[in-house]
């Protein structure tokens, strides 16, 4: 009988979420954000979804849409990008091991109904099928439920303890997977080892879930932060949210630019400002939790 993902509320500890998702490879936040903020991006995205055609494949799907960009087009998703149980969280699960961590990539994703399940799979396959050691995590996801999602409305399919598998197998049989039922505005947090893939739709309504990927900071990107979010844009919001989509060294050496400026510094055309690898070490995951603007910013118009 297959295992179903834990599910927590949304008052538990970072640690004890963190706990089971080194466990199981995946947990459910119930309730972590309110249903009216999972209707505001859902409406503010929605002139985007409409232009978005279907995947037209069969690992994308045929009856699936998915809109990027998030940070760009839709305010309401900020705040759950950087939720503090979503960071402190990731905080112990990727931060143990690297200096710093980033988003991924961001998209909301609609599966329309008959829409069949999606083909089993890892996130992390998409760092070049690199075979990273079994419990050393690349990467965690988030899929926020902006609907609810039930069964019948194609609940992502999760192979709980998939993550510690030894062995990579050519395919994964489907009746290991269960359903990742949760109501709208929870958020199912899970590793990006983790077999897992979108269900087959059955009912006659969309499932939309908001997928927020995470990554180590000396990690390539899926999605260009970069160039989803213009840079005039990228100036208005805060130092954390700015920080998390690649405006930061991902480690001591990686990302400065032109004279040794950090993105950051390049971003508001000022100086550099010194770092040295302990202290960077040492105070680099603390600043994605910074709330405010970075002080070389102009204030607001």
């Amino acid at each position: 009988m297959p295992r179903a993902a834990r599910t927590l509320g949304a008052d538990t500890a970072a640690a004890e979420i963190a706990a089971v998702l080194r466990e199981d490879g995946c947990v459910v936040i119930s309730d972590l954000a309110p249903p009216a903020t999972m209707d505001q991006v859902r409406a503010e995205l929605e002139p985007y979804l409409s232009r978005t055609s279907e995947g037209r494949s069969d690992f994308l799907g045929q009856a699936t849409r998915r809109t990027g960009a998030l940070v760009a087009r839709s305010p309401s998703a900020r705040p759950l990008i950087t939720h503090p149980t979503i960071i402190d969280t990731l905080d112990l699960v990727l931060g143990d091991h690297a200096s710093t961590f980033q988003i991924d990539l961001t998209q909301l994703v609609d599966i329309g109904p008959g829409e069949s399940a999606q083909d089993l799979h890892r996130d992390q396959w998409s760092f070049d099928r690199y075979p990273f050691p079994t419990g050393f995590e690349a990467e965690v996801g988030t899929m926020w439920a902006v609907t609810d999602f039930t069964e019948e409305m194609g609940a992502t399919r999760v192979v709980v303890g998939s993550h510690r598998w030894e062995e990579e197998p050519a395919e994964v049989d489907p009746s290991l997977t269960t359903g990742a039922v949760m109501t709208k505005g929870s958020v199912l947090v899970y590793a990006g080892s983790l077999f897992h893939g979108g269900g087959a739709n059955t009912s006659n309504v969309h499932r939309v879930g908001m997928n927020i990927g995470y990554s180590l900071g000396w990690l390539r990107q899926e999605e260009n932060q970069y160039l989803a979010c213009p840079p005039e844009v990228a100036r208005t919001l805060p130092e954390g949210l700015l920080r998390l989509m690649g405006y930061q060294r991902g480690s001591f050496a990686l990302g400065y630019v032109d004279d040794m400026r950090s993105p950051l510094d390049w971003l508001y055309d000022q100086p550099s400002t010194p770092v040295d690898f302990l202290s960077y070490r040492r105070s680099a995951r603390k600043l994605l939790r910074r709330t405010e603007r970075y002080p070389a910013a102009p204030p607001p118009a």
